[in-house]
């Protein structure tokens, strides 16, 4: 049997028009919209299919749709009988990859995750963080130049995607510095992100107590399958450490390289990139070549994917 691990995108990888192909094709997926409107009291769907760039860009929208989108992927795939045997999420995917292994349900992810939104929001004021991409830097180069900053231009490592791939998260001013620095130090580009806050940084702290109440009134679950945690890089599946580690989840680095190497190590045959875009697909690329990968996001990819699935069966 072919093992499979289940990849969910974060924020960056919503595109006005997300999910229609499967809303126009499947009643079951009409539904799900429909109920997602209910959870969230908005046009989520709307904003999804017909909102501006800008609307559907800002945290509390971006992240629910995010998480809509893949667990509606999610639904086809486990309706032809397809279940991951394990599970990774980048940032907010970690949210949709902890429902798809059953850990908390869709319907208190759904408006956890816009609350989750509006807090990362609030947190640090609108138009003054920011983040980029810092290509052909190691970790220890960037954070040695990232020392020469003045103590009030903040700026963290927060993602660490694939070998060459670094992403920076901060003050807009701190950015823009650092930026600077890194490209004099030997960076090859450092390119801005589509982002509307400084999001797994330390300015994310601010949003961690609230957002830990609002945790303490999910009803989680072990998982049933493993989870690798973007904070550590290691399966989870008990459900008190899921939760602790989805705290520190906020201003901490995700850790995405290093989780797709230790799934590969736990015995890998494909990555399936559910929901939206081909961004953590071709991460996985970078980090292994060798490794297969498939990104569903319209029922043709769908279809090519589960074809694959079943032709051995």
């Amino acid at each position: 049997m072919k093992r499979i691990a289940f990849m969910f995108p974060g924020q960056g990888s919503q595109t006005v028009g997300m999910g229609k192909a499967f809303y126009d094709e499947y009643t079951e997926i009409q539904e799900l919209f429909r109920e997602a409107d209910q959870l969230l009291d908005s046009e989520i769907s709307t904003i999804m299919f017909d909102g501006s760039k800008e609307i559907l860009t800002e945290t509390e929208n971006a992240q629910p749709a995010l998480l809509l989108s893949g667990f509606a992927v999610h639904t086809l795939l486990l309706k032809e009988g397809i279940k991951p045997d394990m599970a990774v999420g980048h940032s907010l995917g970690e949210y949709s990859a902890l429902v798809a292994a059953g850990s908390i349900s869709f319907k208190e992810a759904l408006p956890l995750v816009a609350s989750r939104g509006k807090l990362m929001e609030e947190a640090f004021p609108m138009g003054k963080g920011a983040m980029a991409a810092v290509l052909g830097m190691s970790e220890g180069e960037i954070k040695q130049t990232l020392q020469h900053l003045d103590e009030d231009e903040v700026v963290d490592i927060a993602n660490l995607n694939c070998p060459g791939q670094i992403v920076i998260s901060g003050s807009k001013e701190g950015i823009e510095t650092a930026s600077t620095l890194l490209k004099e130090n030997g960076a090859k580009r450092v390119l801005p992100l589509n982002v509307s806050g400084p999001f797994h940084s330390r300015l994310m702290k601010t949003a961690n107590e609230q957002f830990s109440k609002e945790l303490n009134d999910i009803d989680f679950n072990d998982a049933r399958i493993p989870v690798y945690a973007n904070v550590s890089a290691q399966p989870v599946t008990e459900k008190e450490e899921i939760k602790d580690l989805l705290i520190r989840q906020l201003y901490s680095p995700v850790r995405f390289e290093e989780s797709i190497r230790n799934m590969i190590d736990d015995g890998v045959d494909a990555f399936v990139e559910v929901g939206n875009g081909k961004v953590l697909s071709g991460l996985v690329r970078k980090i292994d070549r060798n490794v297969k990968t498939f990104a569903v996001q319209d029922p043709a990819s769908l279809n090519d994917f589960i074809s694959w699935y079943k032709e051995d069966l």
